[in-house]
C-alpha cells in the first residue's frame, strides 16, 4: 500500500452520485486533513533533522571520548615512564653519592693513618733527640769528672766542694752531634 501524502489528498476527486455527502462539508474536512498532514510533515522533517544533529554530535562526543581515553591512557604511560626515570636518576644519584663518600672516607682513613705514622715519627725523632742528648750531657759529665781533681783525697769531687775551676773545652772531634728529625 502506499502512503498518501498531503497533495495525493489535495487532487482526489470523487465521482458525483445522487444522494452523496455535501460536497463543502467534504472539501472542508478534506482540508482540514491536508494541513494536518503537512503540519505532521514539517514536524516529522524537523525531528528527522534533529535527530541527524543528535547523531553527527554523538559521533562528535564519540569521537572526542576516545581521543580523550587514548590522551590518558597516553598521559598515564609518559607519567610512569618519567617516574621510572626519576627513580632511576635518584637510584644513580644515590650510588654517585655512596661511591663518593667511600672514597671521602678511604681518604680520610688514610689520612689519620699517615698523620699516626707521622706522629710516631716525631715521638722516635724525639726520643733519639733525648738519647743523643743525655748521652752529650752523660759524655760532659765524664769529661768534667775526669779534668777536676778531688780535694785533699776526698773523693769530692769539684761540683760538691763548692770551688770553681776551669774545664777544659772538648775537642771538635769529641762532641757529639744532636740531630732532630
Amino acid at each position: 500500500m502506499q502512503k498518501i501524502t498531503p497533495i495525493d489528498i489535495q487532487h482526489k476527486s470523487f465521482k458525483k452520485a445522487l444522494q452523496g455527502y455535501d460536497r463543502t462539508e467534504v472539501d472542508q474536512f478534506l482540508d482540514e486533513i491536508i494541513e494536518t498532514l503537512e503540519d505532521d510533515a514539517q514536524h516529522i522533517a524537523a525531528l528527522g533533522a534533529e535527530v541527524a544533529d543528535l547523531k553527527d554530535r554523538i559521533s562528535h562526543f564519540k569521537a572526542m571520548e576516545e581521543s580523550l581515553q587514548n590522551t590518558l591512557v597516553l598521559a598515564q604511560r609518559t607519567a610512569d615512564e618519567v617516574k621510572a626515570a626519576a627513580h632511576k636518576e635518584a637510584d644513580l644519584i644515590k650510588e654517585q653519592a655512596r661511591i663518593s663518600a667511600e672514597r671521602e672516607i678511604a681518604t680520610f682513613t688514610e689520612s689519620a693513618a699517615e698523620a699516626r705514622r707521622e706522629h710516631q715519627r716525631a715521638i722516635e725523632s724525639a726520643e733519639k733527640a733525648k738519647s743523643e742528648l743525655r748521652s752529650l750531657l752523660m759524655t760532659h759529665l765524664a769529661l768534667l769528672e775526669r779534668t777536676v781533681p778531688p780535694v785533699n783525697g776526698a773523693s769530692q769531687t769539684h761540683a760538691e766542694s763548692g770551688e770553681t775551676a776551669a774545664v777544659p773545652a772538648a775537642e771538635p772531634a769529641e762532641a757529639t752531634r744532636i740531630t732532630v728529625y
